[in-house]
């Protein structure tokens, strides 16, 4: 009898994908894991999300038949299995998901029949190892498996509502309370007798006996509020087979790590940690973590301490405390990416592509943590040692604020030594830092309105896109420190809040307008506009002169200059972002910024400071597109129409129905509420001021547009100018000029050394002569002017070779400082140590220092105590010899 054939993992994907093809499907390519249509859903979790709009009716395919292999990952929210990756058979963070899907087309007979035919006949999977599971009221189902495929009724299981309310069952699946909902059938794959468990719906059904290999959902009924279920007018077909099971099946083994893909990831990970036992539990984690991390930054997410790049962080940091306990001390894990490309690489050639991002990126992660694994380590220990069973909130919150240590990851680590986290207490901590940085971050006069006031008022109409001066604008209200008032008087500070306004009140990075509020004896003087309560434009500032009241009538003129600046820099950030994304990668995010108007500072997540070429690219880049003078559009559509368009969505972020786009020629589009240039050519001149960090992961640069920027040209030929003077050329040679100087400072420092060297030479003949005996042993301190440490040792090194027997002491005065060396050579050494010498002396100038038995360094203060304490070092000696 011929041995069952095994399938590599790449040919299983291969032959899923031309198996579907050939029954009329079209290939789809896998979504990121950064879920497009979404920004509440953390990350693709599952083959359906990219086609949860088509399920939905709310989006057309032009096609009614797709099968595809969809990267998933479960490590955040709901769906986190990080805990029990690596410890089990078949958990992982990353997964891929084989699909097929029926948009209204065919249904529960194909998908059924399609199913079996690749399993058996294409995979030859034994029939008789193959049972299925039906929703107990789906007698099609039922009846589609016993008399079309013939599977024998005992190996048909129905399975009730077994999760305790009606259709609340395992085969029962509904995208949502109400919505889209119907029927599905499992299949399952049956090990042997010889692996612990019972088949689905059995009490022992948890075992590994019968694995799940495919789910196919038949969504056929529409749930009603009052949970009626309505028939569909088109059933759709949903199916999901895990890769890394099958491919277990398919090659013969039982752990979804003993596949070929996980081996070859095991083995490297064995190289690179020193660790041959290929079973070990730490090689399964950091092989599992690699593909997660991967293909996270592949799709734009960088380690950070929120959202997404938090979860990425806490993947890559749990991979690391894995090799920290194999006994890797050194930046290793960057180095599975490479393997991790070569097989899977073909698959996704965006992998390929991404490489040296996700290299980059993950070893500047692992140098980040290192710095604070070790240590952090170590007081886990501390903790440990003294704790009962539980590891204290407090402490746990230490780790994770003062470490890098992730709950998860302190969690981890306590498991393994029978403990557990006192999550209750972490929580707790967590909550007090964030209502510190919520009270630090809160705006003087307050930001929230009275909840009876908000009732009354309707959100404020925004006129300021179009005008910067309007009229008739009625005020609404009036609020002093923080109260509702019905008028003001000359002098008072207020807050102003009108129906309409042209005022733009601070928000999306932009800084709001200033000017003036006016009537016939009324004038305020608009210092600040903030945006309360997130629909009402705040007026601050102060009424110099007449009388306000509630209901009255006001004309506003906003600061025109100030404003014209200010929308420069903010369609200069636009620009800047879509450079950022071109020129680093697609992982840039903008982080937060700020558009003023005499600069703008926009942060964005990177993992590394940029080089001087890489801002010389993007600078050069954003003033193309100012040259390119393109008309900025603005345009009005629903959520799914802009992400269509374009527009980015940022994870986080609530938008309305509705949302503002704007769009600048094919090179920018995005959401946003801001003011904003005609065309780009507006902005004049793009140039960037600085480049820096701000915190892990996340980088800043401040930029300058229009005058602004002509100024700091000018400010910077200005210097240029007076280096050139200083340096006796002009602006055209002066960097030759200085490379001069330079090198000329190089060789008057090197004729420097060498006459040091020759007066320290001469120096310590005389110095010899001085030394004084003290029982049988040369000693000598002095103190010599101008001698550097440099100098001091040298000289320490001569003065040995000429005294033998000797103990030295010598100090180096300058500019009220002194440096101190002290020796000990030959016989007196084992009696007389260096540092305990050199201690006692700056003990007494107010310094410290310490070294070697034979050699010793330190310092001081250079005045009388000195020559005191060098006055008594024979006395010293002498106490110290026999």
């Amino acid at each position: 009898m011929n041995a069952p054939a095994k399938f590599s993992t790449s040919q299983i994907r291969s032959d899923f994908l031309e198996f579907f093809n050939g029954k009329g499907h079209t290939i789809v390519p896998s979504a990121p894991l950064v879920p497009g249509n979404d920004p509440t859903l953390l990350f693709t979790n599952s083959g359906m999300v990219q086609f949860k709009d088509v399920f939905l009716g709310a989006e057309k395919r032009s096609y009614v038949r797709a099968a595809d292999v969809q990267r998933c990952l479960r490590a955040g929210g709901k769906h986190n299995d990080l805990d029990a990756v690596g410890y089990t058979a078949r958990h992982h963070t990353f997964f891929e998901m084989l699909g097929n899907w029926s948009f209204g087309d065919y249904f529960k007979k194909e998908a059924i029949a399609w199913a079996w035919e690749l399993l058996t006949q294409v995979w030859k999977l034994p029939a008789e190892r193959l049972l299925v599971t039906v929703y107990h009221t789906d007698e099609q189902a039922y009846e589609l498996w016993r008399d079309m495929i013939g599977v024998p009724p005992e190996r048909i299981v129905r399975i009730g509502d077994n999760k305790g309310a009606p259709y609340a069952s395992d085969n029962f699946w509904q995208m949502a309370d109400t919505g889209p909902c119907g029927p599905c059938t499992e299949i399952f794959y049956d090990h042997g007798a010889h692996i612990a468990g019972g088949p689905p719906g059995s009490p022992d059904e948890d075992g590994d006996r019968f694995i799940e290999i495919w789910n196919l959902v038949f969504m056929q009924f529409d749930r009603q509020p009052d949970g009626t279920l309505v028939p569909l007018p088109a059933p759709c077909v949903d199916t999901g087979m895990g890769l890394e099971r099958l491919a277990a099946i398919l090659q013969h083994v039982h752990s979804n790590y003993e596949i070929d893909l996980f081996q070859a990831l095991i083995r490297h990970a064995s190289q690179l940690t020193g660790m041959a036992d290929l079973e070990n539990k730490s090689l399964r984690v950091i092989a599992d973590h690699i593909r997660a991390c991967a293909f996270l930054i592949v799709d734009g997410v960088l380690p950070s301490n929120e959202g997404r790049g938090y979860v990425l962080r806490r993947i890559i940091r749990r991979a690391l405390r894995h090799g920290w306990m194999l006994g890797v001390r050194q930046p290793f894990f960057h180095k599975m990416a490479a393997t991790l490309s070569d097989l899977m690489g073909e698959a996704y050639p965006e992998l390929l592509a991404a490489l040296s991002t996700v290299q980059r990126a993950l070893q500047a992660e692992e140098e980040r943590f290192a710095e604070t694994l070790d240590s952090g380590m170590k007081i886990f220990d501390e903790i440990a040692a003294r704790a009962s069973g539980s590891i204290p909130g407090a402490d746990a919150f230490r780790l994770y604020d003062t470490y890098g240590f992730p709950v998860d990851l302190t969690a981890d680590i306590a498991r393994e030594r029978g403990m557990d986290v006192d999550m209750a207490g972490f929580e707790s901590a967590m909550e007090r830092q964030r209502e510190t940085a919520r009270a630090a971050g809160k705006f003087g006069g307050g930001t929230t309105l009275p909840a009876d006031l908000v009732a009354q008022l309707v959100p404020t109409v925004f006129l300021g896109y179009d005008a910067l001066q309007a009229d008739a604008l009625k005020v609404v209200a009036l609020l002093k420190d923080g109260r509702p008032v019905e008028s003001i008087e000359a002098g008072d500070a207020a807050i102003v809040l009108l129906d309409r306004t042209p005022f733009y009140a601070e928000s999306g990075g932009q800084v709001g307008d200033l000017g003036q509020l006016s009537a016939d004896s009324v004038l305020f003087q608009v210092e600040e506009t903030q945006k309360f309560a997130g629909q009402f434009h705040g007026h601050v500032g102060q009424l110099p002169s007449g009388r306000l009241q509630v209901g009255a009538t006001l004309s506003a003129q906003v600061d025109s200059a100030r404003r014209g600046a200010t929308i420069l820099n903010h369609s200069a950030t636009h620009l800047l972002h879509a450079a950022l994304r071109e020129v680093l990668g697609t992982h840039v995010q903008q982080k937060g910024s700020l558009v003023a108007p005499d600069r703008l500072r926009f942060d964005f997540s990177h993992f590394q400071p940029m080089s001087a070429a890489e801002l010389a690219v993007v600078e050069r880049k954003v003033n193309a597109q100012v040259r390119a003078n393109h008309a900025v559009e603005v345009h009005h559509m629903g959520m799914q129409e802009a992400l269509d368009f374009g527009a980015m969505a940022l994870f986080g972020e609530k938008y309305g129905e509705r949302v503002r786009v704007l769009k600048m020629g094919d090179y920018s589009t995005e959401l946003c509420g801001g003011t904003h240039v005609a065309r780009t050519g507006d902005i004049g001149l793009f140039k960037i001021t600085s480049e820096g960090g701000v915190s892990a992961g996340v980088r800043r640069i401040e930029a300058v547009t229009g005058q602004g920027a002509l100024d700091h040209v000018a400010a910077e030929e200005a210097k240029l100018q007076e280096a050139a003077e200083l340096v006796g050329g002009s602006a055209v040679d002066v960097v030759e000029k200085i490379r001069q100087l330079g090198d000329r400072h190089k060789r008057l420092e090197r004729e420097l050394e060498a006459l040091k060297a020759k007066l320290a030479s001469g120096a310590t003949a005389d110095l010899a002569a001085a030394a004084v005996q003290v029982a049988g042993v040369k000693v000598l301190a002095v103190r010599l002017e101008g001698f550097d440490a440099k100098a001091l040792r040298e000289a320490m090194d001569r003065l040995k070779q000429q005294l033998g027997d000797s103990v030295i002491v010598l100090a180096g005065a300058s500019e009220g400082k002194a440096a101190l060396v002290a020796g000990v050579n030959g016989s007196p050494m084992g009696r007389v140590k260096a540092g305990e010498l050199l201690g006692h002396i700056a003990g007494q100038i107010s310094g410290k220092g310490g070294g070697r038995p034979d050699l010793a360094q330190g310092g001081g203060e250079d005045g009388p105590a000195l020559a005191l304490a060098l006055e008594g070092v024979p006395a010293w000696v002498k106490q110290h010899l026999p």
